[in-house]
Parts: C-alpha cells; sequence; structure tokens
C-alpha cells in the first residue's frame, strides 16, 4: 500500500471515531486526543503525574461520556436484570447502585458494570464502552417474550462526567441545593446541577470519594466549565488508568475478560448464586466447588522496573503467571502492578519475578488495593 492509502486508512479510522459531548471543550482546553474504544478521548491534558495528584488532594474531572448507558424499564426489569446479573437486583433499592459482574453461560466475565435503581420499575446499567453493544445484545437475549420491558441504549443521549477527590463534594454543593453530605456511598438522587437536570451518584473509579453526574448530552459543556471554575482538574484516560491501579480496580480487557471467572479475578464477593434463574450459577457453582487454579493479585516492585501488561511472571525458571496491569504509582512512590498467578503463589509476601525484557526482577506479592487512603470499596469500570 502507498503513502496516499496508508493516509486514507488513517484518515477513514479517524472519521470513524466518536465524540462525546465533551471533545470541544477538550480540544479547547489542550487536551491530548487518543483513539479509545472508538472514541476520540483525552489522554492527558499537562501531565498525567500531576492529574493524578490533583484527584489525591483535591478534584479532577474525568469524561465518561464514551461509558455505555443502557435504560431497562418496566414491570419486569428487575427479573430480567437479575437473569443476567451476578447479584440479586430485585432486593436492590430505589435510589442506590451497585456494582455487578456481567458473566456468559461458562462463567466468563462478559464485563463489569454499575447498575442503578432509579425508580420502583427503572434502571440504569453502565458498560463499559468497548463492551457496551455486547451487553446490551445479552440483556436483549435473556428477554422474555412474555416480558413487559423496554430496553434503550441511552449514551448519545445522557452524557457521564466523573467528578472525583476529596475537595469534591465541596466543589459540587457550590453548584446544587442537595444536601451531598447526606448522599451515601453507592446512593444516587435526581437533582440540578449548574441548573441541569442531573443524577448524581456517589461512585467512581479513582479510590477517592466522589460523584458520577449523568445529564443530558447538551448540558455537559455547561456542567464541566462550572466544575472547572470551583476549582476541578481536568484530567484525562492516562491518569484513570494510574489511579484506578493503585486503588486496585480491575480493567476489563486488561485483568478481566471473557476467559476469566470471578473467582479467578477476586470478584466473587459480587456474585450472589441463590438464584436459579442466574445464567451464569451452574458454571459458578462448578468453579467455586472446585477451586480456582489461578488468581489476581498485586505486586510492589523490588527490583527496579515497570511490569508491563503481557510480561511473565516467574519463579525460578518458571513460567508462573502473567502481568495484566503495571505502572509507576506517584502516590506510592514504588512500581506496582496486577497480575494472574498459579496456586501456591499468591499469598502476600512470596516473593516471584517479572521478566522485563529478559531481566528477572523481583517482585512481592501485595494485598489489594495498594492505595486505601479512604476505604473506598471497588466502585466502577474504566470505560
Amino acid at each position: 500500500m502507498g503513502a496516499a492509502g496508508r493516509l486514507a486508512r488513517v484518515m477513514a479510522t479517524v472519521e470513524a471515531l466518536r465524540r462525546t459531548p465533551l471533545y470541544e471543550t477538550h480540544v479547547s482546553a489542550g487536551g491530548r486526543m487518543v483513539p479509545f474504544a472508538g472514541w476520540e478521548m483525552p489522554v492527558q491534558y499537562a501531565s498525567i503525574l500531576a492529574e493524578a495528584k490533583a484527584v489525591r488532594t483535591a478534584a479532577g474531572l474525568f469524561d465518561v461520556s464514551h461509558m455505555g448507558r443502557l435504560s431497562v424499564r418496566g414491570p419486569d426489569a428487575a427479573a430480567l436484570l437479575n437473569r443476567v446479573l451476578s447479584t440479586s437486583v430485585p432486593k436492590l433499592r430505589i435510589r442506590r447502585a451497585r456494582y455487578v459482574l456481567i458473566c456468559n453461560e461458562e462463567g466468563g466475565i462478559i464485563d463489569d458494570a454499575i447498575v442503578y435503581r432509579l425508580g420502583r420499575e427503572r434502571y440504569m446499567l453502565i458498560p463499559n464502552a468497548s463492551n457496551a453493544d455486547t451487553v446490551a445484545d445479552w440483556v436483549r437475549r435473556w428477554r422474555k417474550s412474555s416480558d413487559r420491558v423496554d430496553i434503550r441504549v441511552v449514551t448519545e443521549e445522557i452524557s457521564m462526567i466523573a467528578h472525583q477527590g476529596p475537595a469534591a463534594q465541596m466543589m459540587l454543593s457550590r453548584l446544587t441545593d442537595r444536601d451531598l453530605p447526606s448522599l451515601r456511598l453507592f446512593r444516587a438522587v435526581e437533582t440540578d446541577v449548574a441548573g441541569a437536570p442531573c443524577i448524581v451518584a456517589r461512585t467512581g473509579y479513582t479510590g477517592e470519594d466522589g460523584f458520577e453526574l449523568m445529564a443530558p448530552a447538551g448540558d455537559a459543556p455547561r456542567i464541566w466549565r462550572a466544575l472547572t471554575d470551583a476549582g476541578a482538574a481536568p484530567c484525562g484516560l492516562g491518569a484513570r488508568d494510574v489511579l484506578r491501579l493503585e486503588a486496585g480496580l480491575p480493567l476489563h480487557g486488561n485483568d478481566i475478560d471473557a476467559g476469566v471467572n470471578p473467582f479467578e479475578a477476586g470478584l466473587d464477593r459480587f456474585v450472589d448464586l441463590y438464584r436459579e434463574e442466574y445464567v451464569a450459577r451452574e458454571a459458578l457453582v462448578r468453579v467455586r466447588d472446585e477451586g480456582p487454579k489461578r488468581k489476581l493479585v498485586g505486586f510492589e516492585m523490588v527490583g527496579r522496573g515497570i511490569a508491563r501488561h503481557g510480561y511473565a511472571i516467574t519463579s525460578g525458571e518458571e513460567r508462573i503467571g502473567v502481568v495484566t496491569s503495571g505502572s509507576f504509582s506517584p502516590t506510592l512512590d514504588r512500581a506496582i502492578g496486577m497480575g494472574y498467578v498459579r496456586d501456591g503463589f499468591w499469598e502476600p509476601g512470596t516473593r516471584l519475578n517479572v521478566d522485563i525484557r529478559g531481566r528477572q526482577v523481583e517482585a512481592e506479592v501485595t494485598l489489594l488495593p495498594f492505595y486505601a487512603e479512604r476505604q473506598v470499596p471497588i466502585l466502577a469500570p474504566i470505560g
């Protein structure tokens, strides 16, 4: 293929990328835009390290409008979601949220998501951007002909902004009349923010306190500007990935996928197997009874080097696992990572090696999360 052909292919790829309602806002603020899960998204503004520090010490803003929004409504909405989600949906109270796994019939993790119950027969499911269509198709697959339920993808209609950090509540309080201190973790309310109707949920993906805001797409720039004027720092996907790794939160496509089950990923606490109607029940009961042969662990590098996705984890001459995520942690000032290791190597304190371009660099298995300053539990997928 000649230069003209290569350029045409690149241009076709760029044209195919979707843009969030905040695209122009990112570009005007100097955001470096990159392709991500079919969207054109900011990876950073000035500095990934500075953005991560802003979230840990004050507050940062993330455009997460690329993630899916699936509206599920009707008298049988709870029953349908109860078939496909890992926890009991009918038990979820109105204005509550829950972290869930979406598993196939073999127990593999199709995606992880947040489900919100916004009304008696009204739910919102938030899958990752790269899996949004797959999740929508999976939910529809399990809909019975007799089900009275409406399933609609509303990603283009509703924007989503994550406002995270210890000062997030103070900043957001300036823009709404809602009593935010009374809004506890995994709760959601419908109110106005900067004059726009908005679902405000106390959820996030950074290990910090904070909120996720869902508002009509056209109102997203106004809310973003109001929050930056209040002092929040615009942040990109680079800082988001570092922060979620520090908090020990998995990224679908890296740390979990359809080839991994919840027991291997250490996410079995989010699985309720006492429901006969759950599509993954039989497979996951079998996995539970047999016990996992590998587990996802966190580790800190003892030697110099940064573990990257796909690097081998070894013990002596033997390959015992693989790195799924790794980075330098600016908060902890050390290199950290996550990966799968086989039985006998997943206890905290176990020494092992990471093969970094042919060098066997020592690491030590540690408890997750790496960063737990605010004791915020696992909250949401990255995108």
